[in-house]
């Protein structure tokens, strides 16, 4: 029980990283957008590093297409089939599970054949058919909850999945509105969301302004540790990071990505926390 709500004993498997109740802490992290294949494999390579040496379960995650950029001229990444080869390479070169996110329903049976777990964008969580044709490749699928949504209006989105036929389904918070170029968390969320499925937190995108910096979004990556911790206390079961080894000159989030250098130190903070919770 968590604050009188009942707590969900799912346990979703992203290939050997087990999300869910009683499971170890689990991190889905990497470049936001993909930028090289280089690029991918350095971050992928010190961020698995990093979890083994925690023992935190770590899938790698980095999106193919950034199709929600606020500008035009915003890079994007290099699209579905090539950005899927080189997610298929991260995986074969350095072991671990790959996480990307899709934005048409067209996209989720290649997507599917490549990736062990398929993420719905928030802006998109409320997309009936990319729901269902995401959970209808068998894959895990992890929707982010949309900063227009409410933790209670999750359990739909959860319920269109499994009318589908799945039953590896992850939720993720990552902000809501508070009026305009800000987003702000509410922890009670987790616990609600819990009840439905493991519950996932998005520490960097949490800290967006959005729109703020003139045609792309700022934030305020100092929040990040604070903002993990916090969520992580509360019962949260994963957590979510874009990572950059040059943040400032990053392709897609400069301003919220977390510094590969400081990964370590912060995933230490939280697997002491995560564990002081288990107590």
């Amino acid at each position: 029980m968590t604050d009188g709500l009942s707590v969900t004993d799912k346990r979703v498997s992203i290939g050997e990283v087990v999300v869910g109740a009683g499971a170890p802490l689990a991190v889905l992290a990497g470049p936001c957008v993909i930028e090289s294949l280089d690029h991918c494999l350095r971050l992928g390579e010190q961020a698995a590093a990093a979890c083994r040496k925690l023992g935190i379960g770590y899938a790698f995650k980095a999106s193919f297409d950034k199709a929600n950029r606020t500008s035009v001229t915003s890079y994007r990444g290099p699209g579905l089939e090539e950005g899927l080869r080189m997610l298929e390479t991260v995986r074969q070169r350095l072991g671990v599970p790959v996480v990307s996110d899709i934005h048409d329903p067209g996209q989720a049976e290649p997507a599917g054949q490549v990736l062990d777990c398929l993420q719905i964008p928030a802006f998109l969580c409320r997309q009936t058919d990319l729901v269902v044709a995401a959970a209808k490749t068998g894959k895990p699928v992890n929707i982010k909850k949309g900063q227009f949504v409410s933790p209670q209006e999750m359990q739909f989105a959860v319920a269109k999945a499994r009318q589908a036929g799945s039953e590896k389904i992850l939720l993720c918070e990552r902000g809501t509105f508070f009026g305009y170029g800000r987003l702000v968390n509410d922890f009670t969320g987790l616990a609600v969301m819990r009840q439905w499925a493991p519950v996932v937190f998005d520490a960097t995108h949490s800290t967006q302004e959005p729109g703020a910096a003139g045609g792309k979004s700022g934030g305020n990556r100092h929040f990040v540790p604070l903002l993990a911790k916090a969520a992580v206390a509360a019962g949260c079961d994963g957590l979510f990071l874009e990572i950059h080894d040059d943040p400032a000159n990053a392709k897609s989030d400069a301003a919220t990505v977390w510094p590969i250098e400081r990964l370590e130190d912060l995933l230490r903070s939280c697997a002491a926390v995560h564990a002081a919770g288990r107590c």
